[in-house]
């Protein structure tokens, strides 16, 4: 279904980069996984490689929130392949004081880890929309969060040191407008803007909290990381084609 198609993955080298990395590869795309990590973005490169049995992994140092490493990542990628089919803004860089209590957020943090992340999300769409643009095609998929469309339950981390910080609430749901702000204001251009909306993905969270989790769901709970990998191939494919500014949210029930 990509068979061809060179998609950039922001933050490729992490939990659920490296599975989008694999599910490019898997239906015969081009995956370049795009990580400010250098050493870690080469070493999942090559683990990756092997596994898969596959020469279509690249890697590219890329800060989201420079213009010039955007420009530089975006120049290369142009020369060595000729074309960019997609980006998968799926990076999510913080500061070293993100994550805390509503209570215990710090202005100045807030504003940082909005501007870090939401607006990398912008600033790396801005540049590829404009390469895609004199293309004259392109297809970004933004990686929001089921608590960009519903408010946090709270009561699912009651006993855990665990939260939902309310950045991420900023962030997400923010993200989920500027997708359709972008789908529309790139209306005539042939780019399409979408994105995908995960629950919560388990990365051996406490017990106590998997089990409150789960009462939300349907019938799993907490998502495998692999369970996102047939969505996003289909907004990356071209079954897809006239799918666009929406959102799709894989999360087993958990936001009805």
């Amino acid at each position: 279904m990509l068979k061809n198609k060179v998609v950039v993955i922001t933050g490729g080298a992490g939990l659920i980069g490296k599975e989008f990395v694999s599910a490019v590869v898997e239906q015969n795309g081009i995956a370049v996984i795009a990580d400010i990590h250098e050493e870690t973005g080469n070493t999942v490169k090559n683990l990756l490689s092997k596994e898969l049995e596959t020469q279509n992994i690249d890697f590219v140092k890329l800060d989201i929130t420079s213009k010039e490493s955007l420009l530089q990542v975006i120049a290369y990628l142009d020369q060595k392949y000729g074309k960019i089919d997609a980006l998968v803004n799926n990076a999510y860089p913080r500061n070293k004081n993100y994550g805390k209590h509503f209570f215990d957020v710090e202005y100045a943090d807030f504003a940082e880890n909005v501007s870090l992340n939401l607006g990398g999300y912008f600033l790396a769409s801005q540049q590829f929309a404009q390469y895609f643009h004199t293309q004259g095609y392109g297809n970004i998929v933004n990686i929001s969060s089921i608590y960009g469309v519903i408010a946090p339950k709270f009561e699912i981390y009651a006993d855990t040191p665990m939260t939902m910080p309310v950045e991420y609430a900023a962030i997400k749901s923010g993200l989920l407008r500027l997708t359709q702000y972008m789908a529309k204001y790139f209306k005539g251009m042939n780019i399409r803007v979408n994105a995908l909306s995960p629950g919560g993905i388990f990365d051996h969270q406490p017990e106590l909290f998997l089990e409150s989790y789960k009462k939300q769901c349907l019938n799993k709970g907490m998502l495998d990381k692999s369970d996102l990998k047939g969505t996003l191939v289909y907004l990356l494919s071209d079954m897809s084609q006239y799918v666009n500014g929406q959102n799709i949210i894989i999360d087993d029930g958990f936001s009805i």
